[in-house]
């Protein structure tokens, strides 16, 4: 028995996604782990180990084991890792400086890159899905840049009959 009154044995309290993700950042920072140390101990790019860990994606167990070793996390985290995301859009979030600047690039330059993407593959987009993105820092004179690179399967606009 728990000083709760619940039994030891009892299932783990379940957390939401978001706020596991807030915990086990808490954790990561209290323990001084950077996102790129836990993305080299899973074997998972940068970028996907830190949005799966805040909730965009399920972690599979063997990472989400090696998570749980590094950080101390309780079964109740190991679990909401594990589970399957809701992915809705976060109204809240898009007024963060950072995150606005991305909106504000699409804005700008969503259109011109539509346009170069048809004009290099045809009718079609490139896929949020099946793709990978990776962040570095680039040296420049006047300040130091965020090189992103986003890496997205194209998918073709294809026209199929529902009659065989």
């Amino acid at each position: 028995m728990t000083t709760s009154g619940t039994p030891s044995n009892a299932a783990p309290e379940p957390v939401g996604k978001s706020r596991a993700g807030e915990l086990i950042d808490e954790r990561r920072r209290e323990r001084g782990i950077t996102w790129a140390e836990l993305a080299e101990r899973t074997g998972r790019p940068a970028v996907w180990l830190t949005a799966a860990v805040l909730g965009a994606h399920p972690v599979p167990s063997q990472e989400a084991e090696v998570l749980r070793e590094a950080l101390g996390l309780e079964p109740a985290l190991v679990a909401a890792l594990r589970r399957q995301p809701t992915r809705i859009a976060d109204h809240a979030a898009l007024s963060d400086p950072t995150i606005y600047r991305f909106q504000e690039l699409i804005q700008v330059y969503g259109p011109a890159l539509k346009a170069l993407i048809h004009e290099e593959f045809g009718d079609g987009i490139m896929s949020a899905i099946n793709c990978s993105i990776d962040l570095r820092r680039g040296e420049h004179p006047g300040g130091d840049r965020v090189v992103l690179t986003i890496d997205g399967k194209f998918l073709s606009y294809d026209w199929v009959s529902s009659e065989a």
